[in-house]
């Protein structure tokens, strides 16, 4: 674990829980794409640039969920590195308590405010085209989260951030986090059409042609829409909807659970009250879903 791969030319990654992109911009200098989840993976990276004589001028960050943003503060105070994220990303970067509350719907109790789910608050600045190195592209990749990006090198590697999981994650995990059920089957569609010399997820392996795994992710989301609309066949009430899908699935509940997978649920439910496939009922003060 944080050990640094070389993946095309200047364009690196650092193994650790969610992928850390490295790009050298010369023979001194490089940025990172996302730091890791927390001050130690912070330190880690910061050992690698001292062992290699880099020094670090930016973070790049492709969206604001604590796994990715955590190092940024420690990184920026060590280092003086500019941090970047983009859109509302920066909001949630700056204001971390935005994610525990947002995923819960009100004020976070201390069960959701840690390091998972909560970064450390850093300087972020927005992400735009004109910030970026020369030869570095950004591409939006929304729909896990509000404006998630990813970015292309010169070296023709993709970086792509959490638009996708890998098999076995989908297989033990089953329903993966989205915020925009819409827009991420949108970038699915968009990421299984790309070519690149090499493709970099945060979560799954490197490879060469992401088609497969695209459409596996897509194929799960197709999955997850119908056996909701299965459970909806008579009214019922959300709560009863998400008990219906651990059970299914085989999963645990405790609160990190209940929030990422409740507000995934509540984005399904959205996206398919929009499509027409379900309809919202107001019976006995109390918000039901059924097969429309």
């Amino acid at each position: 674990m944080y050990e640094l791969m070389q993946v095309s030319g200047n364009s690196y990654y650092i193994q650790s829980p969610a992928k850390i992109g490295l790009v050298r911009l010369n023979d001194t200098d490089v940025c990172l794409i996302d730091s890791g989840n927390d001050k130690d993976a912070g330190r880690k990276v910061r050992q690698i640039l001292d062992k290699n004589g880099w020094k670090l001028t930016a973070i790049y960050n492709t969206h604001s969920n604590a796994d990715h943003i955590g190092g940024n503060k420690y990184l920026q105070a060590q280092t003086g590195c500019k941090v970047y994220a983009p859109g509302i990303e920066c909001d949630f970067t700056r204001h971390t308590v935005l994610e525990p509350a947002f995923l819960y719907g009100g004020y976070p109790c201390r069960d959701l405010r840690h390091k998972f789910l909560m970064a450390q608050e850093s300087d972020a600045l927005p992400l735009e085209p004109d910030v970026l190195p020369e030869g570095m592209e950004m591409i939006a990749l929304p729909g896990h989260f509000f404006d998630m990006v990813g970015f292309r090198t010169s070296d023709d590697v993709v970086y792509l951030a959490d638009c996708l999981s890998s098999r076995e994650t989908l297989d033990k995990y089953q329903i993966g986090f989205i915020y925009d059920v819409g827009a991420y089957l949108g970038t699915l569609e968009k990421v299984k059409a790309m070519r690149a010399k090499m493709f970099v997820p945060a979560h799954a392996a490197p490879t060469e042609d992401i088609a497969p795994l695209a459409q596996y992710n897509i194929d799960k989301v197709s999955e997850i829409a119908d056996r909701i609309e299965g459970i909806c066949a008579e009214p019922v009430n959300f709560e009863a909807i998400l008990q219906r899908l651990f059970s299914d699935y085989g999963l645990t509940m405790n609160f990190e659970q209940y929030v990422l997978v409740g507000s995934t649920v509540r984005s399904y439910l959205a996206w398919m009250k929009d499509a027409g496939r379900i309809e919202a009922l107001f019976e006995d003060n109390m918000l039901r879903w059924k097969k429309a």
